[in-house]
């Protein structure tokens, strides 16, 4: 018996000592892939920084002067967590932390600033994935397809990574390629962050992110199509063609899949560089828009995020960069760019419930009532151009004296 206890505790220590061995030698595997440790990391994250919350500022008077202090350095540590977990399991998490980095207005300064690394220096795939990847998609190898292929990204996101490339036919090419594991991963991802969220939420009832992982659930599948997103992109060059100083790359689709994009290689600056738009004599104006408190009001807007429409919620998030980009230029705030979508969403959600209808009088039903909210919209505009017009308010105040108050 006792012999046979040794032979199988032999032979267990070295199915051990292989599997360490071969997961060690193994450039594809990487232990913060695996699921058990990618949930553990999550659920060891979010309940620090909520413990962190509920003892750092307890015992301090709310609304006092020491209590905004505590509560910046708090803020401070649970961004640098998040950041880190983000940075440790990739995919989805790094997408989602880019998300809640570019809300500027809505969450404190401490969470927004601290997230924005992962814009520019999101974790890397190695050379060897990234070969892996275009020798699945495109069935050749790296030199067969390319003169020169820069081993060192130029950028690297959440969902992918770009390379400078040039083809054996001459072009200068920017090749974009998906990290290998997130197709796999994403689903997961999404439904731990879901149970997570929820998790919070019953420990800080005026938590409510939900909506942001609803529109992960919904949109992920989408960026991860990368012929989708090429087709948008030459629809987006169409529409901003009369644009000089923005250009739209060209699309190879000859060598193009779900994870790989080839496009033309372009020089420029980012839509929010200042200084490459002072020094190539782009025209942005000098106003600045400041906002203060905005956090405040964090559970009153994310309780009505839940309840938006998704055409209203595209309206909202479309706005959403365009304010964004304007308070990194210091460019003037005004409600036209936000009127404009308001009234292209309006007809594309027309458009696409007359695609899917037969009947000509709903059609007609659905004219008039696209007709009628763009009129509403136009009303809109129209009044606020009309309040801000100084001979508006001597009307006002003419109106104000004649009328008497009543009792």
């Amino acid at each position: 018996m006792a012999r046979k206890a040794l032979k199988l505790a032999s032979w267990t220590s070295m199915a051990l000592a292989a599997s360490g061995f071969y997961l060690y030698s193994n450039k594809y595997l990487d232990p913060n892939d695996f699921g058990a440790v990618r949930v553990g990391r999550a659920v060891a994250t979010t309940a620090v920084i909520s413990y962190d919350y509920l003892t750092s500022l307890r015992s301090v008077p709310y609304g006092s002067e020491e209590y905004a202090q505590l509560r910046s350095e708090v803020h401070l540590r649970s961004a640098r967590r998040l950041c880190e977990l983000c940075c440790a399991n990739r995919g989805t998490f790094i997408k989602v932390g880019q998300h809640l980095a570019a809300l500027d207005y809505l969450l404190p300064q401490e969470y927004t600033s601290t997230l924005k690394v992962l814009h520019s220096q999101a974790p890397k795939s190695s050379m060897q994935e990234v070969s892996q990847v275009i020798r699945e998609d495109l069935g050749k190898e790296i030199h067969d397809l390319f003169v020169s292929f820069d081993d060192t990204p130029m950028g690297a996101a959440s969902l992918a990574q770009v390379h400078k490339a040039v083809l054996h036919d001459g072009r200068t090419v920017a090749v974009k390629v998906q990290h290998p594991k997130v197709q796999v991963q994403s689903s997961k991802d999404i439904l731990l962050m879901e149970v997570l969220v929820l998790a919070v939420k019953q420990l800080f009832p005026e938590f409510e992110f939900m909506w942001l992982v609803d529109e992960a659930k919904k949109n992920l599948p989408l960026e991860l199509d990368f012929l989708n997103e090429g087709r948008n992109a030459e629809k987006v060059a169409q529409m901003l063609k009369h644009f000089d100083f923005l250009k739209v790359p060209q699309i190879y689709w000859e060598l193009s899949t779900k994870r790989v994009l080839l496009m033309e290689f372009l020089d420029g600056g980012q839509v929010n560089d200042r200084d490459y738009m002072e020094r190539n004599k782009i025209d942005v104006n000098e106003n600045t828009e400041i906002r203060n408190n905005a956090a405040t009001y964090l559970p009153q807007i994310s309780q009505l995020l839940n309840r938006v429409p998704r055409q209203m919620l595209l309206i909202f998030k479309t706005n959403d960069l365009l304010r964004g980009i304007e308070a990194t230029l210091g460019t003037r705030a005004s409600a036209s760019s936000f009127l404009n979508m308001s009234r292209c969403c309006v007809r594309a959600l027309a458009m696409h419930n007359k695609k899917n209808t037969c009947s000509f009088f709903r059609r007609s039903q659905i004219s008039f009532s696209e007709t009628i909210s763009l009129w509403q919209i136009s009303l809109h505009e129209l009044i606020l151009r009309v309040k801000g017009l100084r001979l508006a308010s001597w009307v006002l105040a003419l109106l104000c004296w004649l009328l008497p108050a009543p009792y």
